[in-house]
């Protein structure tokens, strides 16, 4: 990996920063000084800053209640992101593991392991999604019926994979899919002519929003496995 890269995930200070203390001569890999910033090296390399040995971050695993207003994404110029709300010291080695439209809240896994993340968001793993959805309409018996069976979505070849519905009180339903199509949800209802005014993420595969984290809030994954 880049020598700039492996400073700022180190150390947690941002990437323009870190290549700033390398044309410094600051950092020593393998007792050697490196000035120039696009070196690539060995990330087991024995690397110090000021005389001191870093290291890469472990893996980081996160959940987040996404609130509503805030876009899935690790920068924005124009909107606040997901990540302006994680006080964490690598938060810039972090990424968003598949992304929630800006009006959508709840469940959102965040985290700097490609692997993990790859394996949960991969088409041909079909890990199950379920949010709760608030609609226009009360969901009718046999459009529940036609989301199981899958639908035809407006541009697509094909009927969406079976879905899971709950048809609940209050104009709501549940409803868990194994696919990650562009507004997949929202257009699964349109074709049954309905509409999506509200929509929570509650789960992704084995993880379920934890009901004491706040919008807004986030904690630390220690228990994760890739099966």
């Amino acid at each position: 990996m880049r020598i700039d890269q492996f400073v700022s995930q180190a150390t947690g200070m941002p990437r323009s920063e870190a290549q700033k203390v390398i044309r410094r001569g600051q950092v020593l890999v393998d007792g050697n000084i490196i000035t120039k910033t696009s070196t690539h090296i060995d990330p087991a390399a024995v690397v110090l800053l000021d005389d001191a040995p870093i290291t890469l971050p472990g893996n980081i695993y996160l959940m987040l209640h996404k609130p509503a207003g805030v876009v899935s994404a690790t920068e924005d110029p124009a909107h606040r992101t997901v990540l302006d709300l994680i006080d964490h010291p690598h938060r810039h080695t972090l990424h968003v593991v598949g992304r929630l439209d800006k009006d959508t809240t709840g469940l959102l896994l965040i985290t700097n392991d490609g692997e993990w993340s790859h394996r949960l968001m991969s088409p041909k793993h079909h890990v199950p999604k379920t949010y709760l959805a608030t609609l226009a309409e009360p969901l009718t018996q046999a459009a529940a019926q036609q989301l199981r069976a899958g639908v035809q979505l407006h541009g697509e070849k094909g009927l969406t994979r079976p879905a899971e519905v709950e048809i609940l009180p209050a104009q709501q339903a549940r409803i868990t899919i194994r696919e990650g199509k562009y507004h997949q949800v929202k257009r699964m209802f349109a074709a049954v002519g309905n509409r999506v005014e509200g929509l929570h993420r509650e789960r992704v595969g084995d993880w379920v929003l934890d009901a004491d984290l706040q919008p807004g809030e986030w904690r630390e994954l220690m228990d994760v496995h890739i099966s």
